[in-house]
């Protein structure tokens, strides 16, 4: 493959045009509405682009926080042991009440995946789970899609050693740019109707899946015999979506995924991961479980094991499903090759389910259900939402109707 990008100049123009689709079609910014950004301080030339057309399209107020890796690092280092069961509940309140002021989100993510590898894996597990709870107001707001919020890459040079690793880091830099602005969809010459175009063939993909209603989904292939029941009311989304406050936005940039609401009590079934999952500085690899009454009974990694185990008992919910997404294998990212060690790229590589927390979109007229209306239609709560890979060309997979009857919705891999 030829990278045009040498001497790690990211290039400007394609720079531009990532910072323009995350604010044009990634959260549809309205004039008026602040934005609420967070990201790693190495993104600081991708954080001001999105500044410049945030107040271009009317931004209202735009703030940023910045986190770094070695500040990151330095806590783990030499803070106090008591440290890590704390957060900073005050900021996470304070973004909650942005949102409730219908403030729109947006994440740009770019540090080193792996960055707590060296960590004491216990430590790493209290700060998440302190983390995850000071979250949850903030979360609740974008789990239940109050708000139009959007998430975007940026290519810091040790996340790109990470995927480059036999490169310097110049080249590194240059070649993880040019995988983002491809998977992006901003390196041709008009980003947003390139989104537009894409996001109506995932409507039309959703349209047929809630056409069918299926009751179940059966995924099949080597380690995975997998029966996932759908929630009652179930709705598919994918691509552009539009939130409560009626802004239609597409959370993720990239995105190849249509994905819905699993009932967090009808899974049964064995599933294989298909792809490592980096998980808070965690590479947890061939992941294997088993599913009873929609609860994981048994789970076991041949790398990362004990972080899986910490992770199932984050809560009640972690064990169960909040997602189940179906992704072509020919996909753009599953082309690359690459594993970006990212899951913002990685999920759009595979059909993945994810552990934890679902999303109230996925019912029809989701936006005027209680919390216990969506739980009892089988929806999941949880502090957490972890999405893993189980699909490649080896997996088929069969919509099961309410009567029994099945319907080819994957073959090796691609739409039946």
């Amino acid at each position: 493959m030829d990278y045009p990008y040498n001497h790690a100049i990211i290039d400007p123009a394609h720079l531009d045009r990532l910072a323009e689709v995350a604010v044009k079609v990634g959260l549809r910014l309205e004039p008026g509405q602040d934005l609420v950004m967070t990201a790693p301080v190495s993104a600081l030339p991708l954080v001001r682009r999105i500044v410049d057309h945030a107040y271009k399209a009317g931004a209202g107020l735009v703030t940023p926080f910045l986190s770094d890796e070695e500040i990151t690092l330095s806590r783990y280092r030499n803070g106090p042991d008591e440290s890590f069961d704390r957060a900073s509940s005050w900021l996470y309140e304070g973004m909650a009440k942005a949102f409730a002021g219908n403030a729109a989100r947006l994440a740009i993510v770019g540090d080193n995946p792996m960055l707590l590898s060296g960590e004491d894996p216990a430590r790493v597990a209290r700060a998440n789970k302190a983390n995850s709870i000071a979250y949850q107001p903030a979360l609740e707001k974008i789990a239940g899609f109050d708000i139009n919020w959007n998430i975007v890459a940026y290519p810091g040079p040790s996340w790109a050693k990470l995927v480059f690793p036999q490169d310097n880091e110049e080249m590194a830099v240059a070649k993880l740019a040019h995988a983002i602005f491809a998977a992006s969809r901003v390196d041709r010459d008009d980003p947003v109707a390139e989104w537009k175009a894409h996001n109506a063939q995932l409507a039309e993909r959703t349209a047929w899946l809630n056409g069918r209603n299926f009751s179940a989904l059966h995924f099949k292939g080597p380690g995975t015999d997998l029966v996932v029941g759908l929630a009652d009311g179930h709705e598919w989304q994918g691509g552009a979506s539009t939130a409560k406050n009626g802004i239609t936005c597409n959370p993720n940039i990239p995105t190849e995924e249509v994905f819905t609401t699993p009932h967090a009590r009808r899974v049964s079934g064995t599933a294989r991961s298909t792809k490592p999952l980096s998980h808070q500085g965690t590479l947890i690899e061939n992941i294997e479980v088993r599913f009873e009454d929609g609860r994981i009974v048994e789970a076991k990694a041949s790398r990362g094991e004990d972080v899986l185990r910490k992770v199932l008992e984050t809560d009640e919910g972690a064990s169960r499903l909040g997602e189940v997404a179906l992704v072509p294998h020919s996909s753009p990212i599953s082309k690359s090759g690459l594993l970006f060690y990212n899951t913002l790229f990685d999920e759009n590589a595979a059909c993945h389910i994810a552990l934890g927390q679902c999303y109230s979109k996925c019912f029809v007229g989701g936006a005027n259900l209680s919390a216990e209306e969506i739980a009892a239609r089988g929806g999941n709560k949880s502090f957490i939402h972890i999405d893993w890979m189980i699909g490649s060309d080896e997996i088929d997979i069969d919509g099961v109707h309410a009567d029994g009857r099945r319907e080819p919705v994957f073959r090796k891999g691609e739409w039946a």
